[in-house]
């Protein structure tokens, strides 16, 4: 029934995309478009599976690791992520968005080959290295590596959407984001499950297949490993597909390249050489892009601070609370596909707003989005242990509002401000921010969360409040060229209003 609904809104997705065109692109291009972004948003779905399957591994191993450590490891990851910027958006800026993709997607499954190895190792008592230290350092790796997908699937972006399409783009990026959500907790949970050395009851067909295909029988532990290998080689099958089908504009898919009035359409000079220095000089200096990465470094800080540690809260109360973990076994079950239905939905809303309320402005979507999660943080500091059915709805739809403040800024506003020349550095360090702001969540939720779990959702509301304030201040701005484009557009309507025979 999850991979049904799932499905459905893959398809629901796509009928938007296909139905979504207000520049009136030939129906070649739209498809050929289509052919590009898929495989691409899929590369990075996947990522997303290769990136989450920490948190699962952390569930089947229990006490093996400890919250505590589960907060460093997967701080070390975010925070080497989070600077990682500085490298790979001035280099994908340089070497295309396809490149990029490319080292993502290889350079992710080589580390999560050796963290399945590095489980292995530890289940079988064999590790002679700390498991903090050994997984600390291939999970920063392994997130190194991760960091190369969003600036490219924003890069490639750049040069097929104009910014008055980019707001159902950003929508479809936050799309890609619950997906691989979902791929990540459930079909991770789900092969947790097959992997086990005793399986009760009948086995489901997916059990027996992972257990013939890999020949589980240890005779001593759970495979917990597949976690880190299957998705491994998953995203080394959509690296080649990539390979095939991915082009970098639409010049080097047969098209002719268009102005996509983003802030590289006002530059004055197209012949300056753009050094590393100087995009990284520009994007720092410009206002709109410091706020857009404050913006979303609070989102960091919520969309993680309700994703990680959800499940990690729900199992914990299975002794202490029978009765509230019970209430929570639906959410439990279901995380993923609830994560994902959710951030697809709330992907949506905040992209069509933008694009259709707000003349393509991001704030005003974002703004809105904040002071939901304001609320729903109070909602769930209030519910923590008396009610599991609302303090799990208040805790799901975080996710649809944080997920539409994302997909906005990193997904979108990014590309807007920054121009298709600075993209990848813009978006890089927007969502280099992020995962700063997820690095400090898990370090500080990890220890807060030890002493009592109320802490938990009390820490996380002054970063709604700050995003607010912060969205807030970016509510009228629009990249000039933008503006430029929606006036030359006004002026065209009213021309045709103005023609006989029209009312």
């Amino acid at each position: 029934m999850a991979l049904l609904l799932v499905s459905i809104c893959l398809a629901a997705v796509i009928y938007l995309y296909f139905n979504n065109n207000p520049l009136n692109h030939s129906k070649k291009f739209i498809f050929r478009r289509f052919v590009n972004w898929f495989p691409l948003g899929m590369s990075y779905a996947f990522l997303y599976m290769a990136r989450y399957n920490l948190n699962v591994s952390k569930n089947a191993m229990g006490d093996m690791m400890t919250k505590e450590q589960f907060g460093i490891i997967f701080a070390a990851g975010t925070i080497v992520y989070g600077l990682s910027f500085l490298i790979n958006g001035p280099l994908v800026d340089k070497i295309g968005g396809k490149k990029g993709i490319l080292i993502a997607t290889l350079g992710s499954a080589l580390m999560n080959i050796l963290m399945g190895g590095a489980t292995y190792l530890y289940l079988m008592g064999r590790l002679k290295t700390n498991m903090v230290v050994a997984f600390s350092v291939l999970y920063a790796l392994n997130m190194f590596f991760q960091s190369y997908g969003a600036v490219s699937i924003i890069k490639v972006k750049a040069y097929w959407f104009h910014v008055r399409e980019r707001g159902v783009f950003g929508a479809i990026f936050g799309t890609l984001i619950s997906f691989g959500v979902y791929f990540a907790f459930d079909w991770g949970q789900a092969i947790v499950e097959a992997s086990k050395l005793h399986i009760e009851g009948e086995k489901t067909a997916f059990q027996k297949f992972i257990q013939h295909i890999f020949a589980i029988d240890t005779g001593t532990t759970d495979a917990t490993w597949l976690v880190f290998t299957i998705p491994a080689f998953i995203l080394i099958v959509w690296a080649l597909i990539d390979m095939v089908l991915l082009k970098d504009s639409p010049k080097e898919a047969n098209f002719d390249d268009f102005d996509t009035a983003d802030a590289s359409s006002s530059d004055d000079d197209d012949n300056v050489k753009m050094t590393m220095g100087l995009i990284l000089k520009k994007v720092f200096s410009n206002p709109v892009m410091i706020t857009i990465a404050m913006v979303d470094f609070t989102s960091g800080v919520l969309r993680n601070g309700i994703m990680q540690w959800y499940l990690i809260f729900a199992n914990e109360t299975k002794d202490a609370n029978p009765a509230f973990y019970a209430g929570s076994e639906f959410f439990i079950k279901n995380w993923g596909l609830l994560l994902c239905l959710t951030g697809v939905l709330g992907g949506f809303i905040a992209g069509l707003v933008s694009d259709r309320m707000f003349q393509s402005r991001r704030g005003p979507p974002a703004a809105i989005n904040n002071v939901v999660m304001i609320l729903l943080l109070i909602v769930m500091c209030v519910f923590l242990t008396k009610n599991p059915t609302i303090f799990g709805l208040a805790a799901v739809m975080m996710t649809l509002a944080v997920i539409g403040v994302h997909s906005l800024m990193s997904g979108t506003a990014a590309a807007d401000f920054g121009g298709k020349k600075m993209t990848a550095t813009a978006s890089g360090i927007v969502d280099g921010c992020v995962y700063l702001g997820s690095g400090l969540q898990s370090l500080s939720i990890g220890y807060l969360s030890a002493k009592n779990w109320h802490y938990w959702p009390l820490f996380l509301i002054p970063f709604a409040v700050l995003g607010l304030i912060l969205a807030l201040r970016m509510w009228k701005e629009l990249p000039e060229a933008t503006k430029k484009y929606i006036l030359e557009v006004e002026k065209a309507e009213a021309l045709k209003q103005q023609q006989p025979g029209r009312s």
